[in-house]
């Protein structure tokens, strides 16, 4: 997550100090951390839930105040809405158990796809629900999404480590979708491997992805049900609230999988024309998205309500490579799913900052919020921040929870702060009585901000 930035007053002149300043986070060895810019006034006010390497699952006010901990971190961890927990209000989902010794992956290291068990714990940390007994294997092997549905069962994005015919690798990694009842029992199942010539890809294409040597050759990162939406009610059945939403990190492709039928009815991407002029007016057709991650429609009852909103990471991906823009930058992006067009988009400049000074290659979300705003976790670098909709940062926060993570070292773990998703909390989801603060912070001029000398 391309560095903090402190701006004076919001404005935009200012907001170019704040980004330039801190733009590279990771490049630096001393940073600030916690919350560097707040205005309550402007931003949404909410608590904030997220898993550090720490190997714990946060949940933090606005002012950067821990109000709770989970001593158990989810990829991701989830606050669950009352409305599918029985009524129950801080109840989360996080990864309980890890297979110990044993690989699912031809990349060692990868703790991600060693997830034995998942569980949802309430408020006091106790297990009031686990799922692995059950699994293929008595393994989870969930990874990077899950979700309670409103009828009480639960998705989960997991993968199995098996021959794919026609592939290069005698072993890959597969990715497949479970719905599984309240007693753990799968009820549905989808296999990605069973679809490969709905996702978009041309024969050259294919092959590509059949003699590739990554055995996570798809790498899905993201999955959930769509939901109500309007498409859905003016007739379109491929928005079927019913039907799943899911990504591709590798293929660069978004789809929509009918749950009745297990086919592909929606789909943007692999196959998109070049990035043109990165801040081009919207609408306008959506331009090369690659390493995307948190696709998903906007709900109901948000501003933007329908549209689908994604982090594209414009990291390297795709069957062949997509060619990227030398001056780099990441960009979230709200879409027409049915007419295929940008209609709003944020990337550094809508800050007054270079394409790069917004940057995450891989991890990454972000979310629409009940005024407009949009909450943004630059995963790489562990900073959240909360745009208005013409990108002034009116939040902004480090994550200070920092942990050993194999993820960005070679051969061995480094200390890292990343973040994989942020999600933003009503007060109303947690144990009424819960304190929270909502104290102002003026950004420093950072132009003139100096370390205190110690000596």
């Amino acid at each position: 997550m391309n560095l903090i930035s402190p701006y004076k007053k919001l404005k935009k002149a200012s907001l170019i100090i704040f980004t330039l300043a801190l733009t590279r986070a990771n490049a630096q060895s001393v940073y600030p951390t916690g919350v560097t810019v707040y205005d309550p006034a402007r931003a949404y006010n909410s608590y904030i839930i997220f898993s550090a390497p720490d190997n714990k699952t946060h949940l933090i006010d606005m002012n950067g105040n821990e109000i709770h901990t989970w001593n158990y971190a989810g990829f991701p961890g989830e606050l669950l809405d009352p409305a599918v927990a029985g009524g129950k209000k801080g109840n989360v989902l996080i990864q309980y158990e890890s297979i110990k010794g044993i690989g699912t992956s031809e990349t060692p290291g990868q703790t991600i796809f060693r997830n034995k068990s998942i569980a949802e714990l309430n408020w006091a940390g106790d297990v009031v629900w686990k799922w692995g007994d059950k699994a293929p294997d008595s393994i989870a092997r969930q990874h990077h999404d899950w979700q309670r549905l409103p009828n009480g069962n639960t998705l989960v994005l997991a993968n199995r480590l098996r021959p794919i015919p026609g592939f290069k690798l005698p072993k890959l990694l597969d990715d497949i979708i479970y719905e599984i009842n309240p007693a753990g029992d799968i009820v549905w199942t989808w296999n990605a491997s069973d679809h490969l010539k709905e996702f978009g890809f041309t024969p050259e294409q294919l092959e590509l992805v059949k003699n590739s040597l990554d055995a996570d050759y798809l790498h899905v990162n993201n999955m959930t049900s769509l939901g109500p939406n309007h498409w859905y009610d003016k007739g379109d059945e491929r928005f079927n609230p019913d039907n799943i939403l899911i990504d591709s990190r590798n293929a660069n492709f978004i789809i929509v999988i009918d749950k009745k039928t297990g086919k592909v009815v929606w789909n943007l991407g692999p196959n998109y024309p070049a990035i043109g002029q990165r801040n081009a007016a919207v609408p306008r057709p959506v331009d090369q998205i690659s390493g995307q991650h948190d696709a998903h429609l906007i709900e109901e009852g948000l501003p933007g309500a329908g549209n689908l909103i994604v982090f594209d990471n414009q990291g390297e991906a795709g069957y062949p490579s997509a060619t990227l823009q030398p001056t780099g930058g990441s960009r979230v992006l709200e879409i027409d799913p049915v007419t295929k067009t940008i209609v709003w988009q944020y990337t550094g400049q809508d800050s007054d900052a270079p394409t790069w000074s917004f940057y995450s290659s891989f991890i990454s979300s972000a979310r629409r919020l009940p005024n407009g705003n949009t909450l943004i976790d630059e995963g790489m670098h562990g900073r959240f921040f909360q745009i208005t909709p013409k990108g002034e940062i009116v939040w902004e926060y480090v994550n200070p929870y920092f942990g050993r993570s194999p993820i960005g070292g070679i051969s061995r773990t480094v200390r890292s702060n990343w973040v994989y998703r942020a999600q933003p909390v009503p007060y109303n989801w947690v144990p009424d009585g819960t304190a929270h603060a909502e104290k102002a912070i003026k950004p420093v001029d950072n132009s003139t901000f100096r370390v205190p000398d110690s000596q």
